[in-house]
């Protein structure tokens, strides 16, 4: 899958990035091992376009500044209200070196345990991997259907890793796992003793009854 982005130099002192994000514009940075930080902007529909198909761990093709340039969107900064992206983060990949990226946890499959009533655990959502960036895989698949009873597990070195890449994660870490669903008892309050408040009250009665007599 290849996925182009093209980019736009821009001038830092020209236009605040308040301004360039109420253009429909993102103001980012590309840089790298052998690339000079530059400011760049996209136009702000094509980047999250990009942005959905690629993730942060598939190779993008930048264009607009002269020479094509593979790239990784590494960090996407958004608006904590709504979600909006305000800036990103682009690695400029050296030519055939490897990276390192944290690649998505896809699961697949059914658990007969859960179909059961157990609680299916995700413990991990990515794990970290290293290749070239030709055989950087968009996601790594983990089939639950192994997990057929409460206690059995899905670690690093079950999951089915693509020609080419190297998981960084420890080999025994666990990816997922069954658990027992726990059932709160529900605790039963005894209702108050209301005979010696009765008693009080008619001894009471039978006091001031005399008191009166008297």
């Amino acid at each position: 899958m290849t996925i182009s982005l093209s980019a736009t130099k821009r001038d830092v002192n020209e236009k605040s990035a308040k301004a360039l994000l109420k253009e429909g514009t993102i103001p980012a940075v590309v840089y790298g091992p052998k690339q000079e930080p530059v400011a760049i902007s996209f136009v702000a529909r094509e980047f999250e376009k990009a942005l959905k198909g690629a993730g942060e761990s598939t190779v993008v093709q930048l264009t607009g500044l002269g020479e094509m340039m593979q790239v990784l969107i590494h960090e996407v900064d958004r608006d904590p209200i709504t979600n909006v992206a305000r800036h990103a983060d682009l690695y400029a990949i050296e030519k055939g070196a490897k990276v390192e990226v944290a690649v998505q946890l896809s699961y697949i499959g059914e658990s007969l345990a859960v179909k059961e009533g157990a609680n299916l655990v995700k413990v991990m959502h990515e794990i970290e991997i290293e290749a070239a960036p030709a055989d950087l895989p968009h996601e790594i698949e983990v089939d639950i259907s192994a997990l057929a009873a409460v206690g059995d597990q899905i670690h690093v070195s079950d999951l089915k890793i693509p020609k080419g890449v190297t998981v960084k994660n420890e080999a025994d870490e666990v990816v997922a796992l069954i658990q027992a669903v726990e059932i709160e008892e529900e605790t039963v309050t005894a209702a108050p003793d209301m005979s010696a408040i009765e008693v009080e009250k008619k001894g009471k009665t039978e006091e001031e009854g005399e008191v009166a007599a008297a």
